[in-house]
């Protein structure tokens, strides 16, 4: 029968708060310590000896030994075979035999392993504790690969001379520290520091980077990461090959309202000799007293080309903004600026609309009397070009409001009747344009009556059937002829402005006239989980409206039948297509997306058409597909593929192809990419990238990774 002893919590306590899985002191000693072992007993005067299967626990801390002696002439514990102290959490220590002190500040173990976050294991001939805080092992071998029982060597492991871990930074150093993948040395550093696996944030260096290219050559990218107090970090990033030297910095902050963060780089190149060439993005949230919120965003490049070449970003247009804004359930505001720049080699940022300010303000109101809901809006916006050639550098100012009414009624056997109307007024001021008066004033009433009858059924298989029919008449009087369009020059037509009074994306074009908005949609929800939603519908007017352009759909008395697919799984592949058709079935558009999320990986693809349009600045048709998907092809290996194909010119744009080996101890990411095209300004290329981190010394694990097994 096994015993039970209750107390010396002192010494068993103490025991508990000397190794680096427990408390630095014995601060549990009121915790009481449970002591359970086949015998317990006195051996002479100065003796205290628990032995076979002995189990001392106090709180989630738990020790298990063959043999513990305490000996009170000399304030020492010894503790014989397959020793394991932990503590319920991160931290497990393995040893034969150890020799400690009373409080456990200093001691020896012999035939030490210590196992970090269930992570990272440290194997040693000799483990000696000292100061309550440093454990220091020598002939260490350190790893976070499975280790087979078999004497096989695991992937990869660090040898050293000697290692010490401070429990009180979370630091690991190695003095005479030798890389071995597979047992074949590939490295030696006489000093090293790594953090603990329970670190989130040290001063160091991250994982190094290869880089390959066309363009920059072979280059190396070294990140060090610099944590400034506990909300701050700044990580500094030498990216140097022989043709370039970079240097590329990001700074992260959060406060207690909002965090910012600023990504930016400087080169010196072969490209553009003896011409520095840089970046700078920032981007910034913060929260204000009364619901405010306050954005900004900063984007600006030394020259166009740049940022591709660097891949650093592909925008070809940069927009820096500042707003601030105010959303309750009853009204919402703005305000802000924006910043325009193209890098585009057919555009001017002079002749484009570069500088742009907005102010808004919108509040809903419940009538008492009437029911429904009011709303009153209130706009007030200009664009600035800086050239002050007439007609190409003209500047546009508009001041705007509306106020409008809506109510809904359900009546008869399920209609929706749905009952819009308003007016909007203001007026523009014009500048640098001969062609047009300073100031337009202009009054638009408008008004919109809705009918939709949704009907359900359920199908003998208990899928659910919705048919919904819509018509709505509309009617609105445009005051607004002699308005140049700056701002509507490109239309969508979709679902999502089919029943809408105006589907002119801006107030400087607004649609006129009467005209019928109709549409008919059927949707299915499948009880295996399909869903499927077809939609059909189209514009009639009473008069031509010519602003639109051809491609949009939306010219002429009737506009094209406006169609819309989505076919699939709510967990599974869903296809989803959207498509404009004229009376003879001729297409304008079409755009259909695939995506598949499956156990093994991930699809998305998409199929775009648009036909020429000399009013959208299109003067060549454009059909292209762009393909994405990520494949795992065993328990450790993941391809992933990017392809963008020009159907027009019959070519591929752009291409890539990643793999990446994932387990338990290792993370390689292999990737190949090349940009077929080429512009007056940009040349084709080609990259290669490689990225190998050991993994264990620092905080999280790598999503997915497998443990690796020992095969027989």
């Amino acid at each position: 029968m096994r015993k039970t002893w209750f107390g010396k919590a002192a010494i068993i306590g103490a025991l508990f708060a000397s190794t680096s899985v427990l408390a630095q002191t014995a601060q549990d000693d009121d915790v009481p310590v449970y002591l359970i072992a086949d015998q317990v007993f006195l051996d002479g005067e100065d003796l205290l000896v628990a032995s076979g299967s002995v189990e001392a626990r106090q709180g989630e801390r738990r020790l298990i030994a063959e043999k513990i002696t305490y000996n009170q002439e000399t304030d020492t514990l010894t503790i014989e075979g397959n020793i394991r102290l932990e503590d319920g959490s991160t931290t497990v220590v393995l040893a034969d035999a150890a020799e400690l002190s009373d409080d456990m500040r200093e001691g020896i173990l012999q035939g030490a392993r210590m196992i970090l976050d269930d992570r990272l294991q440290l194997a040693a001939v000799e483990m000696q504790r000292t100061q309550g805080r440093y454990q220091q092992m020598s002939k260490v071998a350190v790893t976070s690969c499975h280790v087979c029982d078999d004497g096989r060597p695991p992937l990869w492991h660090i040898r050293a001379r000697r290692v010490v871990h401070d429990q009180q930074t979370r630091n690991i150093y190695f003095e005479g520290a030798q890389l071995r993948v597979l047992d074949v040395p590939v490295f030696y550093l006489p000093k090293m520091r790594l953090p603990d696996p329970t670190v989130t944030r040290s001063r160091g260096f991250l994982i190094p980077e290869a880089v390959s290219s066309t363009t920059l050559g072979t280059a190396v990218r070294t990140p060090y990461f610099l944590p400034i107090g506990d909300h701050a970090d700044l990580t500094v990033s030498p990216f140097l090959s022989a043709k370039t030297k970079t240097l590329e910095l990001r700074y992260r902050q959060a406060f207690y309202n909002g965090d910012l963060e600023i990504n930016a780089a400087g080169s010196q190149d072969t490209i553009r000799e003896d011409v520095g060439r840089s970046y700078v993005f920032a981007v910034g949230e913060f929260d204000l007293p009364e619901d405010f919120k306050i954005q900004f965003d900063l984007e600006t490049v030394s020259d166009t080309t740049y940022l591709q070449e660097y891949d650093y970003s592909s925008k070809d247009r940069l927009d820096s903004s500042l707003q601030l804004t105010r959303d309750t359930r009853v009204s919402s505001f703005g305000l802000g600026g924006t910043f325009f720049e193209t890098l585009r080699v057919t555009e001017e940022n002079d002749t484009q609309a570069s500088r742009l300010g907005e102010a808004r303000y919108e509040l809903r109101m419940a009538p008492d009397y009437i029911g429904g809901e009011a709303r009153l809006g209130f706009q007030i916006h200009e664009h600035v070009r800086d050239s002050r050639t007439d007609i190409v550098g003209r500047d546009v100012q508009r001041v705007s409001s509306s106020i409008d009414w809506r109510k809904s009624w359900v009546v008869g056997n399920g209609f929706d009747f749905q009952f819009l109307s308003g007016v909007s007024t203001g007026y523009f001021d014009l500048d640098d344009d001969s062609t047009l008066r300073n100031r337009e004033e202009y009054t638009i009433p408008y008004a919109a009556a809705t009918l939709r009858w949704p009907l359900e059924a359920i199908g003998s298989a208990g899928a659910t059937h919705l048919v919904e029919p819509v018509i709505q008449l509309a009617w609105s009087e445009d005051d607004t002829n002699n308005i140049p369009n700056d701002e509507s020059t490109r239309v969508e037509f979709d679902s999502g402005n089919l029943f809408s009074i105006s589907r002119f994306p801006a107030a400087d074009q607004n649609e006129d006239g009467f005209r019928a908005n109709v549409g008919l949609s059927w949707t299915r929800w499948g009880v295996e989980g399909s869903y499927s939603r077809l939609s059909l519908g189209r514009v009639i007017r009473a008069e031509e409206d010519n602003r639109f352009s051809e491609s949009s759909g939306l010219a002429g008395l009737e506009s094209d039948w406006l169609f819309e697919t989505q076919i699939g799984q709510v967990e599974g592949p869903m296809l989803t297509a959207r498509s404009l058709l004229d009376d003879h079935l001729r297409l304008a558009k079409v755009e259909a997306q695939l995506n598949w999320v499956f156990p093994r990986g991930a699809l998305d693809a998409t199929y775009l058409w648009l036909d020429e349009d000399q009013q959208e600045d299109r003067d060549n048709e454009v059909s292209e597909w762009t393909l994405a998907g990520t494949y795992a092809i065993d328990d450790y290996w993941t391809g992933a593929v990017e392809w963008r194909y020009d159907l027009v010119d019959d070519r591929t744009s752009t291409a890539g192809l990643g793999l990446q080996y994932l387990n338990e101890c290792v993370k390689m990411d292999l990737s190949a990419s090349r940009r077929f095209t080429s512009s007056d300004n940009l040349d084709p290329s080609t990259t290669v990238g490689l990225t190998v981190s050991l993994t264990g010394f620092s905080a999280g694990r790598s999503s997915g990774a497998v443990r690796q097994t020992c095969k027989s």
